[in-house]
């Protein structure tokens, strides 16, 4: 047995917890899905028959086994639940948003070395296979200098939902606050912190009370201009990613499988996990050195969100940087409360 073995708890059992933490916990070698807080229906037993059910945050910070926690609650929940966590001295790792305001995050900064734990972002798209074929291409170099990025997530969602959290005007309520985490993470990571931004909502549903499009505009340097767009009301998805450089282009529609293979119940573990259907290749398309117009297909590797927990164990176990840092995050969330 692995002595070093992180015991993991999870705040709630929902959608998240089910498909987002529990089966990479449950499969990783250096972690244990120790518990999870279930405050009425009991069914965490039923797929993991030896874990531990508690019915409050309090009794699960007050095991004494657990070592990290996962927070997936709602986004008002975070900086509290977060601060009790890291004051029980357990590691954090934190569902988006990080917290509602980059005011809760220096807090949770600066608690966690005041505590001597980790306090960690979970961003799994960064592990996407679409988002990780984008970064390949840049890499190539074959796009040029790059002028244009173009980054979309569009659902079609006409109908106002009935999460309180979500669809109520609550701090960190709405579209921007939703999927803007993980867009602007993607953006930052690749070209880190922007000179300047904008941000523009919108409200088109009937009756709505929160954003249901977001959109944002950063500004790099040597001229990078960055669009960020998401929407409720999308019927036809558009290319999630479109990159335009001095000498070429590239153009990838949203195609990572792992949210849909995880909700048809395949495991990480499964030899197909996290391989995009062949017919969804990104298409670069560029001037070679000779002037030569090509066109390339591009296959994305196959990717797993098991990657996060690796980050997640070589952080707390390895003492090694975690990839999502504190000035990114402190970035991200200065421009979603501007």
């Amino acid at each position: 047995m692995n002595k070093n073995v992180l015991k993991t708890g999870v705040f709630s059992f929902g959608m998240s917890g089910q498909i987002f933490h529990a089966p990479f916990i449950n499969e990783h070698p250096n972690f244990e899905l120790s518990a999870v807080v279930e405050r009425s229906s009991k069914k965490a037993h039923l797929t993991y028959p030896t874990i531990k059910s508690y019915d409050s945050i309090d009794e699960l910070l007050a095991d004494s086994e657990i070592e990290l926690v996962i927070i997936n609650t709602p986004n008002t929940t975070h900086f509290e639940f977060a601060l009790k966590a890291l004051q029980a001295k357990k590691h954090v790792l934190l569902e988006k948003p990080f917290t509602v305001n980059s005011s809760e995050a220096k807090q949770l900064f600066a608690a966690a070395k005041k505590y001597n734990r980790a306090v960690l972002a979970y961003q799994n798209r960064r592990y996407d296979s679409d988002f990780l074929s984008v970064k390949s291409v840049l890499d190539s170099g074959k796009l040029g200098q790059l002028v244009e990025f173009h980054l979309r997530y569009d659902r079609y969602k006409y109908d106002i939902g009935p999460k309180a959290t979500k669809e109520t005007p609550v701090p960190g309520s709405g579209l921007a606050y939703d999927l803007g985490p993980h867009l602007l993470d993607a953006v930052i990571s690749v070209f880190g912190i922007p000179l300047e931004w904008k941000k523009q909502l919108g409200k088109f549903r009937p009756n709505t009370q929160v954003d249901d499009h977001a959109h944002f505009h950063l500004i790099y340097p040597n001229g990078l201009q960055v669009f960020i767009t998401t929407s409720l009301l999308v019927t036809e998805p558009q290319p999630a990613f479109i990159l335009h450089g001095t000498k070429g282009s590239y153009i990838k529609q949203r195609a990572d499988v792992q949210e849909q293979q995880l909700q048809k119940g395949m495991k990480p573990s499964n030899p197909l996990f996290g391989l995009e259907d062949i017919n969804n290749q990104g298409v670069l398309t560029y001037f070679n050195d000779e002037g030569i117009k090509k066109q390339e297909n591009i296959v994305s590797e196959k990717s797993s969100y098991m990657q996060v927990f690796d980050d997640v164990y070589n952080t707390i176990r390895e003492g090694k940087p975690y990839p999502v840092t504190e000035a990114q995050i402190m970035q991200q969330l200065e421009i979603l409360e501007s």
